[in-house]
């Protein structure tokens, strides 16, 4: 009986504790932010501090793979960006004239993607920049030019963005002119809507699918606590019925 019953007791436990980590080592506002849309969507999460001081954030194992797909259309966690301390970083090598180049555009084009990305309404940006390497006795020399991808919210009046990304990239790169800015823009996925959920067929019963899991483990749960209870109601009666009635005795008497 006691076997059954820490059964039955584990398998409670079980069901309060089935969480999983969602995403690791953010920091504390994407970590709100990520738990905040969850929630506005009916998907409960929680978040943990780390021991190096980062945030994690967990959901219900049995919404794990909805919460992935939401956050994805939503454009969290955001992008990670290198700075330009992160690319200029001291390695101890010199480096050539072309590795210097690349690196800079490179970090260029991180910074300015981190910049049209903060833009209310954009989800995610890219900056494409292609600065060539020109003789200046050259008269032939190619002008330089950027391609900026962006993907935001579809209620995004982007095209009255548009104007602004473009003097925002013409004016961070020495060089470069408005005309020969061109963006790109692309509207996100529309996002899911958490009232419609697949069902699953539990003993005949349809329940959601995010549910199944939890239901199986009550209903495990309740037969093991029922078996206990009726293997104890059995040897209770087992035991009065080998003992003589104390009131027929005393009749006797």
């Amino acid at each position: 009986m006691r076997a059954g019953l820490a059964l039955a007791a584990t398998a409670l436990l079980t069901l309060a504790a089935c969480r999983e980590d969602l995403y690791t080592n953010l920091d504390e506002r994407e970590a709100n932010r990520i738990v905040a849309v969850l929630e506005r969507s009916g998907i409960p999460a929680s978040r943990a501090v780390q021991d190096d001081g980062a945030m994690t954030v967990r959901v219900d194992d049995a919404r794990f793979a909805q919460a992935v797909a939401l956050l994805e259309q939503a454009g969290l966690p955001q992008q990670k960006f290198a700075s330009m301390g992160d690319v200029f970083q001291q390695d101890g090598l010199v480096a050539s004239p072309t590795q210097e180049r690349a690196r800079m555009l490179f970090a260029l084009s991180e910074e300015l993607s981190r910049t049209v990305s903060e833009i209310d309404g954009i989800q995610a940006a890219r900056v494409h920049i292609v600065l060539p390497e020109n003789d200046p006795l050259r008269r032939d020399a190619q002008p330089s030019s950027a391609s900026v991808f962006v993907r935001h919210d579809a209620g995004l009046e982007v095209a009255a963005l548009i104007p602004q990304i473009k003097t925002l990239i013409a004016n961070g790169i020495a060089g470069l002119t408005y005309d020969n800015v061109s963006v790109v823009p692309v509207v996100a996925a529309a996002p899911l809507d958490p009232s419609v959920q697949p069902l699953s067929n539990v003993l005949g019963i349809w329940v959601l699918e995010t549910s199944r899991a939890r239901i199986v483990a009550l209903l495990t749960a309740l037969v093991a606590l029922s078996a206990c209870l009726g293997a104890g109601l059995g040897w209770l009666l087992w035991r009065r019925r080998g003992q003589p009635d104390t009131y027929l005795l005393e009749m006797r008497k």
